[in-house]
């Protein structure tokens, strides 16, 4: 018979680092931040060719025109590519008209007509009557670009 061996505890392992806490919530963030962007390059590469030789302002607003265009609220939160070409052409004919306004105030009306509809999405998380009312006031604008 073999001497029994005696009993050795197994090593002691490091403690888990808890998730930090900042990465966890950067990663999401940051996501979305790039999404946003791309979205936005995608709607000025888009229209890189229909403007104006250089852009400007009036380019800027036939580009934020062109983007509520395509714009379907009833699709704005649908999951998948529908609902994701509705975000960023949306938030392509903010930012868009917001530039073309910001270099000609001529395009004032159209900036603060999609301005207004995007705070009422914002508050409500829906688009309602006001809010469409303002999207037609800024594609009405449009029809006379």
């Amino acid at each position: 018979m073999q001497p029994q061996q005696p009993y050795r505890a197994p090593a002691p392992t490091a403690p888990e680092q808890p998730r930090n806490r900042v990465r966890s919530v950067a990663f999401p963030l940051m996501a979305g931040l790039l999404l946003g962007v791309a979205g936005t390059g995608a709607a000025w590469m888009l229209s890189a060719g229909t403007g104006p030789a250089g852009g400007g302002p009036e380019g800027d607003a036939r580009s934020a025109c062109r983007a509520l265009e395509g714009f379907d609220p009833a699709k704005y939160t649908e999951a998948g590519p529908a609902g994701e070409i509705a975000v960023n052409r949306y938030a392509a004919a903010g930012v868009l008209s917001a530039s073309a306004a910001a270099g000609d105030a001529r395009y004032e009306p159209l900036a603060e007509a999609v301005r207004r509809s995007q705070q009422r999405l914002s508050l409500l998380s829906r688009f309602d009557v006001t809010g469409k009312k303002d999207l037609d006031r800024a594609r009405a604008f449009c029809e006379d670009l």
